[in-house]
């Protein structure tokens, strides 16, 4: 008995027995209705093996949305937690997990899947690319995050969830201050899903930079591209710093090393320096492709090209050099000085600069533009306003000597989710609905989509600007409970209110899923927004290939020109195309790491030996595998063409 007491939940309560009992009953349920109606067979062919980017993208997808709500029941039961003064809905310790989780499922395994979901989807179309440059890597890199996120959400039922923040600052987050797993799930199961999102980075740059179309020069290519080149640059300058902090933070609570303790010569601060590098430029990993989608949504439904390009592209480069020299302003109470602080308070106002020139851009584009208010357009303009407020909170947070009195209170947490849910979530909602009837063949339904984007607009204001005074007055961040007298509670049952009012949305939009997949037409053409960029000159739903002919571009805006101005897009004839094999390779290696950190977690070290083998074997064969691919010959392209109602050229 004494090794099974290792996988108990240090806090278990009824909520956490009935979710062990509804995991196990999904997945059941789950199992025996692929087993029923006989989709083992479509499951590996289709998905588990594609190489496809653009199933891996609808993959992306589906996940984020699941680590949407994972994410956001945990917000629903803090808010719930704080709505009254002296509640017991939660103790500390179920507090302290839930807090912790949130931050973590929402950061790394809703807004970095859903970023990569529409990167995936879209940037080998926007740049005439029929995949990206490493198709299998691709595959890799969506199974490494989705172990990785599996193996953080088990915590919740097997060992216990992390409990020192999703920022897990030492010496919080050390064996002494966390004794239970929570932590080694933290480490270890970030490292899988961030080995995953550096090669996606490295993948991506390498196919921004060499599979363009004939034509297409950098300064040629589409807003969201060039927010996605320079967020995978980010990527792979940032992630490295983050990879050392978590192994140094691995070492340190399995084989008692002592870069991060207060004893024997370690640093506590040491890790907060790592964390903030990785962590300050990871913001803009997350804000810079909504910026991107912003661009490509209030050009088209404004019907008119972005004003001011060059210096949307100029900005986009600014603020991601920016970004790594503001680190230090997340602990500017934490000893560094008068003259450090200046330094980085200057830094940190300066990239409001950079980022007042986009607002003004997408402003400048609306005026005199024939606007549409499609959904997609409403997540947009919304944005602008909510996103402002945030933007200017953080420059009121940037003043270090002000900082003294907003630094651990409810005033940053508000700033930071018044930047967050409308500079990533609005933009991955207006980008998913965007691009879903490409993805998908048919349109979510409007009036539903509008009913959702009121709740979450309503709701992210209701729930987030009473925060500011609340945290004005005192009320410090991760306080699970307060008294009578402190006068927080009305605040914080305003922000509960605004916290229902997120959740309605959220379930309008999964309605509208179901809704739409139902009801909608599917003859809604290729072009069902009248766009302006290369995706929108493929055929619905996208073949396999992409586009039977690879496109030349002239101009910034080649399809709107094709369309408009007569300019050619197409101008060889159809041949065979190259195309590479589906691959189980990539979910049985990341199968492994789920099996090597799980063993790591709980130190079972013949579980990592064998699962650290399989993943050499795996490595090995790849080395020495021959696989030139496929070809769809011309023929079979050319009755695809015709059945999907396009030319055979």
């Amino acid at each position: 008995m004494e090794f099974f007491k290792q996988f108990a939940v240090p806090n278990p309560t009824p909520t956490i027995y009935l979710s062990m009992v509804a995991i196990g009953l999904t997945l059941i349920a789950v199992l025996a209705g692929i087993t029923y109606f006989k989709k083992w067979g479509y499951l590996w062919r289709e998905w588990l093996t594609t190489v496809d980017h653009k199933r891996i993208g609808i993959m992306y997808l589906i996940s984020a949305l699941l680590m949407l709500f994972r994410g956001g029941v945990d917000a629903l039961m803090m808010r719930a937690q704080t709505s009254r003064p002296g509640n017991e809905l939660l103790s500390a310790a179920e507090y302290n997990e839930i807090f912790t989780t949130h931050g973590v499922v929402m950061i790394f395994f809703m807004a970095m899947a859903f970023i990569t979901a529409l990167m995936n989807f879209a940037v080998p179309l926007q740049i005439g690319a029929r995949d990206v440059a490493y198709p299998r890597l691709n595959a890799l890199s969506f199974w490494l995050y989705f172990m990785g996120a599996m193996l953080f959400n088990i915590s919740f039922v097997i060992g216990g969830s992390p409990s020192s923040g999703w920022t897990s600052y030492f010496p919080l987050a050390g064996n002494q201050l966390s004794e239970h797993v929570g932590t080694n799930y933290y480490m270890i199961a970030l490292q899988i899903a961030g080995l995953g999102t550096l090669i996606t980075g490295i993948n991506f740059i390498v196919t921004i930079f060499k599979m363009r179309a004939k034509g297409m020069t950098l300064m040629k290519m589409p807003l969201f591209t060039w927010s996605a080149l320079i967020t995978n640059l980010l990527i792979v300058f940032a992630f490295p710093v983050l990879t050392v902090a978590l192994a140094m933070g691995t070492m340190d609570r399995l084989f008692g090393t002592h870069f991060f303790t207060i004893d024997n010569g370690g640093m506590a601060m040491l890790w907060a320096n790592f964390f903030w590098v990785w962590g300050h430029p990871e913001v803009y990993i997350l804000v810079l492709p909504a910026f991107g989608i912003y661009s490509e949504v209030i050009s088209t439904f404004s019907k008119r090209n972005l004003y001011g390009y060059t210096s949307m592209v100029v900005a986009i480069v600014v603020i991601s050099t920016l970004a790594f020299l503001v680190w230090v302003h997340h602990f500017f109470t934490m000893g560094q000085g008068a003259f450090v602080n200046s330094i980085f308070s200057i830094t940190t106002m300066a990239i409001a600069i950079p980022t007042g020139i986009k607002i003004f851009n997408w402003l400048f584009t609306m005026w005199k533009g024939k606007i549409q208010f499609t959904v997609p357009m409403l997540y947009s303009i919304g944005f602008i306003p909510i996103f402002t407020i945030g933007g200017v909170t953080g420059v009121m947070l940037g003043i270090a000597s002000a900082d003294y009195q907003y630094h651990n209170t409810m005033f940053l947490v508000a700033h930071f989710h018044l930047v967050i849910i409308p500079g990533v979530v609005f933009a991955m909602i207006a980008g998913m609905t965007y691009w879903w009837p490409k993805m998908f063949g048919f349109m979510l339904n409007e009036r539903i989509g509008r009913w959702a984007f009121w709740n979450i607009a309503i709701g992210t204001c209701l729930a987030f600007f009473p925060m500011f005074i609340a945290g004005l007055d005192g009320q410090a961040r991760r306080m699970y409970t307060y008294s009578e007298v402190a006068g927080f509670g009305v605040w914080n049952l305003l922000s509960f209110f605004g916290g229902l009012g997120l959740a309605m949305g959220f379930i309008l939009i999964v309605y509208n899923v179901y809704y739409s997949a139902r009801y909608a037409s599917r003859d809604i053409g290729d072009d069902p927004w009248d766009a302006r960029t290369l995706e929108w000159a493929t055929r619905t739903p996208v073949p396999e290939y992409n586009f039977a002919v690879e496109p030349e571009v002239n101009t910034r805006e080649p399809f709107w020109d094709s369309k408009y101005e007569g300019e050619k897009l197409f101008k060889e004839k159809i041949t065979d195309i190259h195309m590479p094999n589906n691959s189980g390779q990539p979910f049985i290696m990341s199968s492994f790491f789920f099996v090597l950190g799980f063993g790591l977690v709980f130190s079972l070290w013949l579980l990592v030996y064998i699962a650290a083998a399989g993943i050499a074997v795996l490595l090995f064969y790849r080395s020495f595998e021959k696989d030139d691919g496929r070809h769809i010959h011309e023929e079979d392209v050319r009755e695809t063409e015709r059945e999907m109602g396009g030319d055979t050229r």
